[in-house]
Protein backbone atom coordinates (compact mmCIF):
# COMPACT_ATOMS: atom_id res chain seq x y z
CA UNK A 1 0.00 0.00 0.00
CA UNK A 2 2.66 2.52 1.04
CA UNK A 3 4.91 1.65 -1.89
CA UNK A 4 2.10 1.80 -4.43
CA UNK A 5 0.95 5.26 -3.35
CA UNK A 6 4.44 6.71 -2.94
CA UNK A 7 5.26 5.48 -6.44
CA UNK A 8 2.14 7.22 -7.72
CA UNK A 9 3.22 10.43 -6.03
CA UNK A 10 6.64 10.29 -7.67
CA UNK A 11 4.91 9.96 -11.03
CA UNK A 12 2.67 12.93 -10.21
CA UNK A 13 5.69 15.07 -9.35
CA UNK A 14 7.31 14.17 -12.64
CA UNK A 15 4.18 14.79 -14.72
CA UNK A 16 2.46 17.77 -13.07
CA UNK A 17 3.48 21.34 -13.86
CA UNK A 18 4.75 23.69 -11.17
CA UNK A 19 6.14 21.14 -8.72
CA UNK A 20 9.53 22.75 -8.17
CA UNK A 21 11.68 21.02 -5.50
CA UNK A 22 10.35 22.93 -2.43
CA UNK A 23 6.76 22.40 -3.59
CA UNK A 24 7.44 18.74 -4.29
CA UNK A 25 8.96 18.41 -0.81
CA UNK A 26 5.85 19.95 0.75
CA UNK A 27 3.65 17.41 -1.02
CA UNK A 28 5.75 14.55 0.38
CA UNK A 29 5.37 16.03 3.84
CA UNK A 30 1.58 16.16 3.78
CA UNK A 31 1.17 12.83 1.99
CA UNK A 32 3.48 11.07 4.45
CA UNK A 33 1.73 12.54 7.47
CA UNK A 34 -1.66 11.62 5.98
CA UNK A 35 -0.60 8.01 5.48
CA UNK A 36 0.68 7.81 9.04
CA UNK A 37 -2.34 9.46 10.67
CA UNK A 38 -4.76 7.30 8.68
CA UNK A 39 -3.45 4.15 10.40
CA UNK A 40 -1.83 5.28 13.65
CA UNK A 41 -4.98 4.51 15.65
CA UNK A 42 -4.47 0.89 14.63
CA UNK A 43 -0.82 0.85 15.74
CA UNK A 44 -0.77 0.24 19.51
CA UNK A 45 2.87 1.26 19.95
CA UNK A 46 2.77 4.49 17.96
CA UNK A 47 1.55 7.98 18.79
CA UNK A 48 -0.26 10.54 16.65
CA UNK A 49 1.51 13.73 15.59
CA UNK A 50 -1.43 15.86 16.73
CA UNK A 51 -0.10 18.44 19.16
CA UNK A 52 3.47 17.81 18.01
CA UNK A 53 3.42 19.63 14.67
CA UNK A 54 2.73 23.33 14.36
CA UNK A 55 -0.99 24.18 14.40
CA UNK A 56 -2.03 20.55 14.03
CA UNK A 57 -4.36 20.60 17.02
CA UNK A 58 -7.05 18.11 16.08
CA UNK A 59 -7.82 15.26 13.69
CA UNK A 60 -10.83 12.92 13.37
CA UNK A 61 -10.80 9.85 15.60
CA UNK A 62 -12.13 6.38 14.83
CA UNK A 63 -15.38 5.27 16.42
CA UNK A 64 -14.98 3.52 19.73
CA UNK A 65 -15.40 -0.26 19.75
CA UNK A 66 -15.72 -0.47 15.98
CA UNK A 67 -13.59 -2.59 13.65
CA UNK A 68 -11.43 -0.95 10.97
CA UNK A 69 -9.49 -2.19 7.99
CA UNK A 70 -6.53 0.17 8.31
CA UNK A 71 -5.18 -0.67 4.88
CA UNK A 72 -8.37 0.66 3.36
CA UNK A 73 -8.13 3.76 5.55
CA UNK A 74 -4.64 4.37 4.21
CA UNK A 75 -5.81 3.76 0.65
CA UNK A 76 -8.67 6.26 0.81
CA UNK A 77 -6.53 8.83 2.62
CA UNK A 78 -3.77 8.72 0.02
CA UNK A 79 -6.16 9.02 -2.88
CA UNK A 80 -7.85 12.04 -1.31
CA UNK A 81 -4.69 13.90 -0.31
CA UNK A 82 -2.98 13.37 -3.67
CA UNK A 83 -6.01 14.55 -5.63
CA UNK A 84 -6.09 17.61 -3.37
CA UNK A 85 -2.37 18.43 -3.46
CA UNK A 86 -2.15 17.81 -7.21
CA UNK A 87 -5.39 19.53 -8.17
CA UNK A 88 -3.70 20.91 -11.30
CA UNK A 89 -2.56 17.54 -12.64
CA UNK A 90 -3.91 16.18 -15.91
CA UNK A 91 -7.13 14.22 -16.32
CA UNK A 92 -4.98 11.23 -17.19
CA UNK A 93 -3.31 11.28 -13.78
CA UNK A 94 -6.52 12.03 -11.91
CA UNK A 95 -7.94 8.89 -13.50
CA UNK A 96 -4.82 6.95 -12.54
CA UNK A 97 -5.29 7.97 -8.90
CA UNK A 98 -8.89 6.73 -9.04
CA UNK A 99 -7.82 3.50 -10.73
CA UNK A 100 -5.16 2.79 -8.12
CA UNK A 101 -7.59 3.50 -5.29
CA UNK A 102 -10.17 1.14 -6.77
CA UNK A 103 -7.63 -1.60 -7.48
CA UNK A 104 -6.22 -1.53 -3.96
CA UNK A 105 -9.70 -1.39 -2.43
CA UNK A 106 -10.63 -4.53 -4.36
CA UNK A 107 -7.40 -6.23 -3.33
CA UNK A 108 -7.64 -5.48 0.40
CA UNK A 109 -11.37 -5.28 1.16
CA UNK A 110 -12.88 -7.65 3.71
CA UNK A 111 -16.18 -9.55 3.45
CA UNK A 112 -17.71 -7.02 5.86
CA UNK A 113 -18.88 -4.09 3.74
CA UNK A 114 -19.68 -1.99 6.80
CA UNK A 115 -16.06 -2.26 7.97
CA UNK A 116 -14.82 -1.45 4.49
CA UNK A 117 -16.98 1.65 4.20
CA UNK A 118 -16.21 2.85 7.72
CA UNK A 119 -12.48 2.45 7.10
CA UNK A 120 -12.49 4.31 3.80
CA UNK A 121 -14.59 7.14 5.21
CA UNK A 122 -12.21 7.53 8.13
CA UNK A 123 -9.22 7.73 5.80
CA UNK A 124 -10.93 10.41 3.73
CA UNK A 125 -11.82 12.36 6.85
CA UNK A 126 -8.18 12.31 8.00
CA UNK A 127 -6.97 13.45 4.59
CA UNK A 128 -9.59 16.20 4.36
CA UNK A 129 -8.58 17.57 7.77
CA UNK A 130 -4.89 17.49 6.91
CA UNK A 131 -5.52 19.20 3.59
CA UNK A 132 -7.40 22.00 5.34
CA UNK A 133 -4.46 22.38 7.73
CA UNK A 134 -2.07 22.52 4.75
CA UNK A 135 -3.90 25.52 3.30
CA UNK A 136 -2.64 27.75 6.13
CA UNK A 137 1.13 27.10 5.78
CA UNK A 138 1.90 29.63 3.02
CA UNK A 139 2.48 27.05 0.28
CA UNK A 140 -1.07 26.27 -0.81
CA UNK A 141 -1.29 26.04 -4.63
CA UNK A 142 2.25 27.38 -4.90
CA UNK A 143 2.58 25.57 -8.23
CA UNK A 144 0.82 28.60 -9.72
CA UNK A 145 3.43 31.13 -8.50
CA UNK A 146 6.85 29.49 -8.76
CA UNK A 147 8.42 32.64 -10.23
CA UNK A 148 6.46 35.60 -8.79
CA UNK A 149 6.65 38.58 -11.12
CA UNK A 150 6.45 41.21 -8.39
CA UNK A 151 9.69 40.19 -6.67
CA UNK A 152 12.60 42.64 -6.86
CA UNK A 153 16.00 40.97 -7.06
CA UNK A 154 18.48 42.57 -4.60
CA UNK A 155 21.62 43.98 -6.17
CA UNK A 156 25.12 44.53 -4.89
CA UNK A 157 28.53 42.90 -4.59
CA UNK A 158 28.28 39.17 -4.00
CA UNK A 159 24.53 39.03 -4.62
CA UNK A 160 22.76 36.38 -6.69
CA UNK A 161 22.44 37.22 -10.37
CA UNK A 162 20.13 35.74 -13.03
CA UNK A 163 21.37 32.37 -14.24
CA UNK A 164 23.13 31.67 -17.49
CA UNK A 165 19.81 30.37 -18.87
CA UNK A 166 18.41 33.90 -18.48
CA UNK A 167 15.88 33.21 -15.71
CA UNK A 168 15.43 36.77 -14.42
CA UNK A 169 13.14 36.03 -11.46
CA UNK A 170 14.38 33.58 -8.82
CA UNK A 171 12.38 30.53 -7.76
CA UNK A 172 10.01 30.86 -4.78
CA UNK A 173 11.71 33.80 -3.05
CA UNK A 174 9.14 33.82 -0.22
CA UNK A 175 9.25 30.09 0.55
CA UNK A 176 11.39 30.61 3.66
CA UNK A 177 8.45 32.39 5.30
CA UNK A 178 6.24 29.28 5.16
CA UNK A 179 5.21 27.45 8.30
CA UNK A 180 7.48 24.53 9.10
CA UNK A 181 6.13 21.32 10.57
CA UNK A 182 8.42 21.63 13.60
CA UNK A 183 8.68 24.79 15.67
CA UNK A 184 12.35 23.94 16.28
CA UNK A 185 13.03 24.26 12.56
CA UNK A 186 11.50 27.73 12.40
CA UNK A 187 13.88 29.00 15.10
CA UNK A 188 16.99 27.34 13.72
CA UNK A 189 19.77 29.98 13.62
CA UNK A 190 21.24 30.65 10.18
CA UNK A 191 25.05 30.41 10.02
CA UNK A 192 26.54 33.47 8.33
CA UNK A 193 28.47 32.85 5.09
CA UNK A 194 32.05 33.99 4.53
CA UNK A 195 32.72 37.69 3.98
CA UNK A 196 32.52 38.60 0.28
CA UNK A 197 35.93 39.38 -1.20
CA UNK A 198 37.81 39.28 -4.50
CA UNK A 199 41.16 39.24 -2.69
CA UNK A 200 43.02 36.20 -4.01
CA UNK A 201 44.23 35.48 -0.46
CA UNK A 202 40.73 35.48 1.06
CA UNK A 203 38.78 32.38 2.12
CA UNK A 204 35.93 33.55 -0.11
CA UNK A 205 38.13 33.57 -3.21
CA UNK A 206 39.54 30.16 -2.28
CA UNK A 207 36.04 28.66 -2.10
CA UNK A 208 35.17 29.66 -5.65
CA UNK A 209 38.61 28.97 -7.07
CA UNK A 210 38.28 25.40 -5.80
CA UNK A 211 34.98 24.97 -7.66
CA UNK A 212 36.51 26.37 -10.84
CA UNK A 213 39.66 24.27 -10.63
CA UNK A 214 37.81 21.02 -9.98
CA UNK A 215 35.25 21.73 -12.69
CA UNK A 216 37.98 21.93 -15.31
CA UNK A 217 39.35 18.51 -14.40
CA UNK A 218 36.39 16.25 -13.63
CA UNK A 219 36.98 12.51 -13.89
CA UNK A 220 34.36 10.25 -15.45
CA UNK A 221 33.27 8.88 -12.02
CA UNK A 222 32.89 12.46 -10.76
CA UNK A 223 30.73 13.32 -13.77
CA UNK A 224 28.57 10.30 -12.98
CA UNK A 225 28.09 11.54 -9.41
CA UNK A 226 27.15 15.03 -10.62
CA UNK A 227 24.61 13.74 -13.12
CA UNK A 228 23.15 11.04 -10.84
CA UNK A 229 22.19 13.55 -8.14
CA UNK A 230 21.23 16.44 -10.44
CA UNK A 231 17.54 15.40 -10.28
CA UNK A 232 16.56 18.06 -12.78
CA UNK A 233 12.88 18.96 -12.08
CA UNK A 234 12.14 19.03 -15.81
CA UNK A 235 13.24 15.41 -16.26
CA UNK A 236 12.93 13.69 -12.85
CA UNK A 237 10.83 13.69 -9.68
CA UNK A 238 13.19 16.31 -8.15
CA UNK A 239 15.81 16.09 -5.34
CA UNK A 240 13.26 15.55 -2.53
CA UNK A 241 11.70 12.87 -4.72
CA UNK A 242 15.10 11.18 -4.81
CA UNK A 243 15.16 11.25 -1.01
CA UNK A 244 11.60 9.91 -0.85
CA UNK A 245 12.63 7.13 -3.21
CA UNK A 246 15.56 6.25 -0.94
CA UNK A 247 12.98 5.86 1.83
CA UNK A 248 11.03 3.55 -0.47
CA UNK A 249 14.18 1.54 -1.18
CA UNK A 250 14.77 1.18 2.58
CA UNK A 251 11.18 -0.03 3.04
CA UNK A 252 11.56 -2.59 0.26
CA UNK A 253 15.05 -3.69 1.27
CA UNK A 254 14.07 -4.24 4.90
CA UNK A 255 10.63 -5.69 4.22
CA UNK A 256 9.08 -3.13 6.58
CA UNK A 257 5.42 -3.67 7.53
CA UNK A 258 2.83 -0.96 6.81
CA UNK A 259 3.23 0.75 10.21
CA UNK A 260 6.96 1.26 9.82
CA UNK A 261 6.58 2.12 6.14
CA UNK A 262 4.09 4.86 7.02
CA UNK A 263 6.34 6.27 9.73
CA UNK A 264 9.30 6.16 7.34
CA UNK A 265 7.46 8.16 4.69
CA UNK A 266 6.08 10.58 7.29
CA UNK A 267 9.51 11.28 8.78
CA UNK A 268 11.12 11.63 5.36
CA UNK A 269 8.34 13.91 4.12
CA UNK A 270 8.63 16.14 7.18
CA UNK A 271 12.41 16.15 6.79
CA UNK A 272 12.49 17.35 3.18
CA UNK A 273 9.68 19.86 3.75
CA UNK A 274 11.31 21.57 6.72
CA UNK A 275 14.74 21.34 5.13
CA UNK A 276 13.62 23.29 2.07
CA UNK A 277 11.88 25.95 4.12
CA UNK A 278 14.91 26.45 6.38
CA UNK A 279 17.27 26.42 3.41
CA UNK A 280 15.16 28.87 1.39
CA UNK A 281 15.02 31.20 4.39
CA UNK A 282 18.81 31.13 4.43
CA UNK A 283 19.11 31.58 0.67
CA UNK A 284 16.97 34.69 0.53
CA UNK A 285 18.38 36.19 3.71
CA UNK A 286 21.92 36.26 2.34
CA UNK A 287 21.22 36.17 -1.45
CA UNK A 288 24.67 34.69 -1.96
CA UNK A 289 26.03 34.49 -5.49
CA UNK A 290 26.53 31.24 -7.37
CA UNK A 291 30.00 30.11 -8.51
CA UNK A 292 29.22 31.01 -12.14
CA UNK A 293 28.77 34.68 -11.15
CA UNK A 294 31.85 34.98 -8.97
CA UNK A 295 34.15 32.96 -11.24
CA UNK A 296 33.18 35.03 -14.26
CA UNK A 297 33.80 38.34 -12.54
CA UNK A 298 36.92 37.40 -10.54
CA UNK A 299 38.62 34.42 -12.20
CA UNK A 300 37.53 33.48 -15.73
CA UNK A 301 34.89 35.53 -17.63
CA UNK A 302 34.28 32.68 -20.09
CA UNK A 303 33.73 29.83 -17.63
CA UNK A 304 30.74 27.54 -18.09
CA UNK A 305 29.99 25.13 -15.22
CA UNK A 306 29.46 21.42 -15.82
CA UNK A 307 25.82 21.75 -14.76
CA UNK A 308 23.70 24.91 -15.28
CA UNK A 309 23.00 26.88 -12.12
CA UNK A 310 19.46 26.70 -10.69
CA UNK A 311 17.53 30.01 -10.58
CA UNK A 312 17.96 30.92 -6.91
CA UNK A 313 20.77 31.97 -4.52
CA UNK A 314 23.55 29.59 -3.60
CA UNK A 315 24.00 29.63 0.16
CA UNK A 316 23.20 27.19 1.55
CA UNK A 317 22.75 24.06 -0.56
CA UNK A 318 19.24 22.68 -0.85
CA UNK A 319 20.61 19.31 -1.97
CA UNK A 320 22.83 19.07 1.10
CA UNK A 321 20.19 20.26 3.55
CA UNK A 322 17.36 17.99 2.47
CA UNK A 323 19.66 14.99 1.88
CA UNK A 324 21.14 15.33 5.36
CA UNK A 325 17.72 15.71 7.00
CA UNK A 326 16.29 12.65 5.27
CA UNK A 327 19.46 10.58 5.83
CA UNK A 328 19.30 11.39 9.54
CA UNK A 329 15.73 10.16 9.95
CA UNK A 330 16.31 7.07 7.82
CA UNK A 331 19.40 6.14 9.84
CA UNK A 332 17.36 6.42 13.03
CA UNK A 333 14.75 4.06 11.60
CA UNK A 334 16.98 1.52 9.86
CA UNK A 335 20.40 1.91 11.46
CA UNK A 336 23.58 3.88 10.84
CA UNK A 337 24.91 1.05 8.68
CA UNK A 338 22.34 0.02 6.07
CA UNK A 339 23.86 -1.21 2.79
CA UNK A 340 21.62 -0.70 -0.23
CA UNK A 341 21.61 0.07 -3.94
CA UNK A 342 20.20 3.34 -5.18
CA UNK A 343 18.57 2.47 -8.51
CA UNK A 344 16.55 5.70 -8.74
CA UNK A 345 17.70 6.60 -12.24
CA UNK A 346 18.49 3.25 -13.80
CA UNK A 347 16.89 2.99 -17.20
CA UNK A 348 17.27 6.67 -18.00
CA UNK A 349 18.73 7.48 -21.39
CA UNK A 350 22.40 8.40 -21.48
CA UNK A 351 23.22 12.09 -20.94
CA UNK A 352 24.74 12.60 -24.38
CA UNK A 353 25.71 16.24 -23.78
CA UNK A 354 27.86 15.26 -20.80
CA UNK A 355 28.91 11.84 -22.13
CA UNK A 356 27.61 10.15 -18.98
CA UNK A 357 25.44 7.11 -18.22
CA UNK A 358 23.10 6.62 -15.27
CA UNK A 359 24.52 3.72 -13.28
CA UNK A 360 23.00 2.41 -10.05
CA UNK A 361 25.06 3.36 -7.02
CA UNK A 362 25.87 1.25 -3.96
CA UNK A 363 26.01 2.78 -0.47
CA UNK A 364 26.89 1.51 2.98
CA UNK A 365 24.81 4.07 4.86
CA UNK A 366 22.25 6.81 4.40
CA UNK A 367 24.70 9.48 5.50
CA UNK A 368 26.98 8.41 2.66
CA UNK A 369 24.18 9.36 0.26
CA UNK A 370 23.84 12.78 1.89
CA UNK A 371 27.55 13.47 1.55
CA UNK A 372 27.58 12.35 -2.08
CA UNK A 373 24.46 14.38 -2.88
CA UNK A 374 26.17 17.46 -1.46
CA UNK A 375 29.43 16.68 -3.25
CA UNK A 376 27.57 16.34 -6.55
CA UNK A 377 26.67 20.04 -6.51
CA UNK A 378 30.30 21.01 -5.95
CA UNK A 379 31.34 18.74 -8.81
CA UNK A 380 28.61 20.24 -10.97
CA UNK A 381 30.04 23.71 -10.42
CA UNK A 382 26.87 24.86 -8.68
CA UNK A 383 27.92 25.10 -5.01
CA UNK A 384 30.97 25.92 -2.93
CA UNK A 385 32.15 23.85 0.03
CA UNK A 386 30.63 26.32 2.48
CA UNK A 387 27.22 25.90 0.80
CA UNK A 388 27.44 22.13 1.19
CA UNK A 389 28.99 21.99 4.65
CA UNK A 390 26.38 24.35 6.06
CA UNK A 391 23.58 22.42 4.38
CA UNK A 392 24.76 19.09 5.78
CA UNK A 393 25.12 20.58 9.25
CA UNK A 394 21.70 22.21 9.30
CA UNK A 395 19.97 19.26 7.67
CA UNK A 396 21.31 16.91 10.31
CA UNK A 397 19.87 19.17 13.03
CA UNK A 398 16.45 19.13 11.37
CA UNK A 399 16.52 15.35 11.12
CA UNK A 400 17.43 15.06 14.79
CA UNK A 401 14.50 17.28 15.75
CA UNK A 402 12.18 14.98 13.79
CA UNK A 403 13.63 11.88 15.42
CA UNK A 404 13.02 13.47 18.83
CA UNK A 405 9.26 13.67 18.25
CA UNK A 406 7.18 11.23 20.31
CA UNK A 407 6.65 8.57 17.69
CA UNK A 408 6.14 5.80 20.24
CA UNK A 409 3.89 5.60 23.29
Amino acid sequence: MALAWSDMQLKLIRNTSGFAPPIAARSFGYAGITLYEAIVAGLPERRSLVGQLQQLTKLPKPETNQAYNWVLSANAAQAFILKSLFANTSTVYKNRIDSLENALYTQYKSPDNAVNQRSAEFGKAIAAAIFEWSKTDGGHEAYSRVFPTGYTVPTGAGMWQPTENNQKTPMLPYWGKNRTFLSATSTLPMPTPLVISTDVKSQYFAQYLEVYTKNKALTQPEKEIAVWWADDPSETFTPPGHSYNLARIAIKTSGAPLGKAAETLARTGIAVTDAFIACWKCKYTFNNERPYTYVRRAIDPNWIPFWPSPPFPGYSSGHATQSAASATVLADLFGDQFPFTDDTHTGRARDVARNTDFKARRFKSFWETAEESALSRFLGGIHTRQDNDTGLQEGRKIGQYINALQWKK
